[in-house]
């Protein structure tokens, strides 16, 4: 009898489990280690006619590129040539058990001092699209920001058509003054600091402020292409509404999150938010550019940046030269300054693709709920001095649960880790509102907040649910608030106050958004759930640097997982000290 061409059991074994290594190996062999190197400098730019010392990366502004895929171990060197102390947050980065390399100033390092350097060493696992990188020390971050652009892994493709060309669309704020001077005179008497001189896309203001025709940014373009633009909010201080005159967008992806495709002709996009679109262009080449244009949406009581920032869409005309010059300016229709209504609107149109490949793995069941009111508030004056809070004798201030957060000297991740909080914070964080009041209503006759620096403390693995309340206290504005360390889903968004026994029966547990900054709603509640699964500390807080400045922020610890990739790796050498 003629021996069988099968192989044994035992050698199918054999086979299987090296076909699993080999898989294994390629999908390792994939990832790379990519190395990138910051230098912080000072750096002369002019813009609106007036020149300036900025700091910058590199002498780059915006600052360079950071592009790895998913899978990548990622190692930048920042090292510190200014006067300022610094460092470097990777925005939307889960920093699984790397905390240490998170980057928020005495929240996870100490910052890195003048002439010192610091290492931050991370994988990004899991994640793929838009991201951003800025500076996390007070408003260093108005001119030290860039972007990270997360490829899918290799051979992977989009969940969507493949764009003829990707574009990366960076909104920022300009100051013709230093704005670490604007800050430190606002919180020295109290008053709401001093606005921005415009804004910018790409680090232009373009051609509707002084001085800026030739500081406008142009995006050329083909007929009957498909472009993939990366939109990143990298303002200080405002949510920005953007639209391209006669062109509709394709909402792909938020947070380096893919969504379900929807259409608009205008967006919102909030400080710490990436909104990824596709752009179709027209079959053919068009006599007229047409204007992108970016301004801010606005509440609130206080003073703000009322201007507008453009850039200019033009196609390329293959046949005749026709001078750009000569064509007609198309201008897009933006929402009112204070659109609550389509903000809310555009925020629902936001959902996760919830499909085998990209799941959305929303806590169906929530171990702990929190409460938080947000909100600004005030802060008495030091005495037999007079202030230019809201009145004479205050200052303005910001808190969640009216706890108004205080940094402190040392990094709170290196206290924990070496069991020293003492002095440095407390684990008593309030799970819900100290003394309830009529929150979008008529506020509370006292509005002094309380300051420390007060933290909650996870176990490993506990689902969470927070109900983030805006409170209408000195105005009631949105609030964007950004978490470190995790994207959440955002369940359940509304107006007035939140109603615990009606409102949780709407929440969206089949294909919520995951996000990494999602508004509070100017008058309303925002809804978000989250599992503890990443241990450190983790910050999180408003995204208009003036609110995180007032205070608008705090930190979640959680604890390490039993198993040893559940657990905070050790500090690095080289972790800065204070």
């Amino acid at each position: 009898m003629a021996a069988s061409h099968f192989p044994s059991p035992f050698a199918s074994r054999v086979i299987m489990f090296c076909s699993f290594l080999l898989l294994l190996w390629l999908d390792n062999a994939a990832a790379i280690t990519r190395h990138y190197t910051f230098h912080i400098h000072y750096h002369n730019v002019t813009r609106l006619c007036h020149t300036r010392t900025i700091l910058s990366v590199n002498r780059q502004f915006p600052g360079p590129r950071l592009v790895a895929r998913e899978g990548d171990r990622v190692i930048v060197k920042v090292v510190n040539h200014i006067a300022n102390n610094v460092s470097i947050h990777w925005h939307g980065i889960r920093q699984l058990t790397t905390g240490w390399s998170d980057g928020p100033s005495y929240v996870t390092q100490c910052p890195i001092q003048a002439n010192q350097s610091y290492v931050y060493n991370f994988t990004i696992t899991g994640q793929r699209g838009t991201l951003l990188w800025h500076a996390h020390v007070s408003w260093l971050r108005a001119t030290i920001y860039g972007p990270m652009i997360i490829l899918p892994k290799r051979n992977e493709s989009y969940p969507f058509e493949k764009p003829h060309k990707e574009v990366t669309i960076m909104f920022g704020e300009w100051f013709n003054v230093d704005p670490e001077a604007i800050i430190s005179q606002a919180l020295q008497t109290g008053a709401g600091p001093n606005v921005s001189d415009a804004y910018t896309i790409n680090g232009l203001p373009g051609l509707l402020y002084n001085c800026s025709s030739k500081d406008t940014y142009k995006l050329k373009v083909k007929p009957g292409k498909t472009y993939l633009l990366r939109l990143i909010n990298a303002a200080l201080n405002e949510e920005l509404f953007f639209s391209i005159a006669n062109h509709t967008l394709t909402v792909v992806e938020g947070d380096a999150i893919y969504t379900k495709p929807f259409e608009t002709d205008k967006l919102l996009i909030t400080p710490g938010q990436t909104t990824n679109v596709l752009l179709k262009t027209k079959p053919e080449s068009p006599n007229a550019s047409f204007l992108m244009a970016a301004r801010p949406y606005f509440t609130g009581q206080g003073t703000f940046d009322n201007s507008t920032t453009v850039g200019i869409l033009e196609y390329e005309h293959p046949y005749h030269h026709k001078s750009s010059k000569n064509l007609t300016l198309i201008q897009p229709a933006l929402p009112p300054i204070n659109a609550t209504g389509f903000a809310a609107n555009f925020t629902r149109k936001f959902r996760s693709l919830a499909n085998a490949k990209f799941p959305a793995n929303v806590p169906k069941t929530v171990d702990k709920k929190f409460f938080f009111t947000v909100g600004l508030g005030t802060s008495p004056c030091p005495q037999n001095t007079t202030c230019q809070g809201p009145n004479n004798s205050s200052k303005f201030a910001a808190s969640v649960n009216n706890v108004s957060f205080a940094l402190p000297s040392v990094a709170i991740l290196q206290a924990y880790y070496f069991g020293q909080s003492n002095g440095v914070y407390t684990t008593d964080f309030p799970t819900q509102p100290l003394i309830p009041f009529n929150y979008t209503g008529t506020g509370p006759n006292n509005t002094n907040v309380i300051n420390g620096t007060r933290a909650v403390v996870l176990p490993f693995n506990t689902s969470v649910e927070v109900v983030l309340q805006s409170t209408g206290i000195l105005g009631a504005e949105s609030h964007p608030l950004h978490l470190h360390g995790y994207n959440f889903f955002v369940v359940g968004q509304g107006f007035g106050n939140f109603d615990q026994n009606k409102d949780p029966a709407n929440f969206n547990l089949v294909d919520p958004m995951e996000r990494n900054t999602a508004g509070v709603p100017s008058g309303g509640w925002l809804a978000i759930r989250f599992l503890a699964d990443n241990p450190g500390v983790w910050f999180m807080h408003c995204h208009l640097d003036v609110h995180t400045s007032w205070g608008l922020k705090m930190a979640w610890i959680v604890l390490d997982g039993p198993q040893p990739n559940q657990k905070l790796q050790p500090p690095p050498s080289d972790l800065p000290q204070c």
